[in-house]
């Protein structure tokens, strides 16, 4: 099946030929790269003291207003390369020390990147983690199963007039959560390596969901009902929850008042509070001092050429 002809591989469905243009997410046909390297920026479970192997694709279906990635996910900033190049930058990075093989926004390029997989799957030896934004198709999510084996997945918002605002997306939240659902249907046990558990910290995750909430400023309240759902929804030792602390206003930020700010201190404990509350058992709390630019890697094709 030729999924780029009429694209519908991400919620959007722009329904265009890739072939000859690009859709929403500023993707052609070909796969397209900005770096890959040796990355330290991932929660400890994946990035360990090794480094995880890094993949930025181009482009994205989002386009968030405050994005730390812009010149990728904006800008299409990358290099297009083939399904064999990227089949041998999995492997040069394996080769490198990486603890996993971490493809960070590559919703538009599946095919591709399954096709490079289907190359390396079986020599690769090491994880493969679908980094994404959660705003995803089920049934593009259904075309990985046998492929990742780590779901690092974003939930940025419950309220879709918030998603709508910041992200330019009506319905963010009903695609986000049925993605989440089969991403749990395929991975929804945590294995680490030599059957360590979440609290040690030198245990390295080897597959399983991580589900990422970035606390932003003004949405506290957005947040605690993304805590509320998910406890509800799903049993809370089955993966691990990341809340991030790191938003820095980015890019077209500053076009909206409430959100070109910081997160106070109180904003930042009524989330964290709130998990402790419902009992997370798996979760990572970003400190307080973090700032984006620490994890944005400088994009300049690193192991690309």
């Amino acid at each position: 099946m030729d999924y780029y002809e009429q694209c519908s591989l991400c919620p959007r469905k722009c329904h265009v030929n890739r072939h000859i243009c690009t859709g929403f997410c500023g993707a052609g046909d070909m796969l397209k790269v900005a770096r890959a390297d040796l990355y330290f920026g991932e929660e400890p479970c994946i990035s360990g003291k090794s480094g995880s192997g890094a993949i930025f694709f181009s482009g994205c279906n989002l386009k968030c207003e405050f994005c730390q990635n812009f010149r990728l996910s904006h800008e299409n900033f990358g290099v297009e390369i083939s399904s064999e190049k990227l089949a041998r930058i999995m492997i040069d990075l394996r080769d490198k020390g990486a603890l996993n093989i971490n493809l960070v926004t590559g919703t538009m390029y599946i095919p591709g990147i399954i096709e490079a997989l289907d190359k390396v799957k079986d020599k690769l030896g090491i994880p493969v983690v679908y980094n994404s934004s959660g705003y995803e198709s089920a049934d593009a999510i259904r075309l990985l199963n046998n492929y990742v084996d780590i779901y690092l997945t974003d939930i940025k918002y419950y309220d879709d007039r918030f998603a709508m605002r910041y992200s330019g997306s009506p319905d963010y939240f009903e695609n986000t959560s049925e993605a989440l659902m089969e991403m749990m249907n395929q991975k929804g046990k945590l294995n680490f390596y030599d059957n360590k558990k979440f609290d040690d910290e030198s245990a390295i995750l080897k597959s399983g969901v991580i589900i990422r909430h970035l606390i932003m400023p003004g949405l506290r309240k957005d947040s605690i009902k993304i805590l509320d759902y998910l406890n509800e929804k799903y049993d809370n030792k089955n993966y691990i929850l990341s809340l991030m602390s790191q938003y820095t206003p980015s890019y077209r930020a500053l076009k909206h008042k409430e959100i070109n700010r910081t997160v106070t201190t109180f904003e930042y404990d009524s989330v964290v509070n709130h998990a402790i509350k419902l009992g997370f058992d798996n979760t990572y709390i970003q400190g307080r001092d973090s700032q984006s630019e620490e994890y944005t890697p400088e994009f300049d094709f690193t192991g690309i050429d």
